[in-house]
């Protein structure tokens, strides 16, 4: 049986910290503010694949209100989202990602987000697309306000 799931996610820029998007450090002079790394294609990844599972969304599962979340890795949240669908006999197929932001560019990091992500979820970077976009200045993102993430996911119930 397949099941398709779709996961979106935003988070608005801060001064300072570490910017992180697909598992990935990016070089930029803000982050993303967030009760975690604020990681939004991980979030909409999470989202995507416990959409196709019928679990529910990522705060569901990982509140924001929890302290012990507080400034976590996303890739952990990917990790314990993995467990649990293979805990349920599910398989991930691949997955999509379209990331939204005006600036930075990430063109130099889709590779190494690809690799990360692949190997959080057991796949081969074949399985994993990942895609950045502008809005041509409009918008949130557009104006450099923050970025947005949209994902789906394609899984396989064993």
């Amino acid at each position: 049986m397949l099941r398709i799931g779709h996961g979106y996610d935003a988070h608005r820029f801060q001064d300072g910290g570490r910017l992180v998007l697909g598992g990935v450090a990016i070089d930029h002079d803000r982050s993303l503010a967030a009760h975690s790394d604020g990681d939004v294609a991980l979030h909409a990844l999470c989202d995507a694949l416990l959409g196709a599972a019928g679990l529910g969304d990522i705060g569901r599962h990982f509140p924001d209100t929890d302290p012990r979340l507080k400034g976590i890795d996303s890739r952990v949240l990917l990790r314990r989202v993995h467990a649990e669908l293979a805990r349920l006999g599910y398989r991930v197929g691949n997955v999509d990602l379209t990331i939204v932001a005006q600036r930075p560019r990430l063109a130099p990091y889709i590779e190494q987000m690809r690799a990360a992500i692949a190997a959080d979820l057991g796949l081969e970077p074949g399985a994993v697309n990942i895609k950045a976009t502008t809005t041509e200045g409009m918008g949130f993102e557009g104006r450099g306000e923050g970025i947005s993430a949209y994902a789906v996911a394609l899984l396989y119930q064993r």
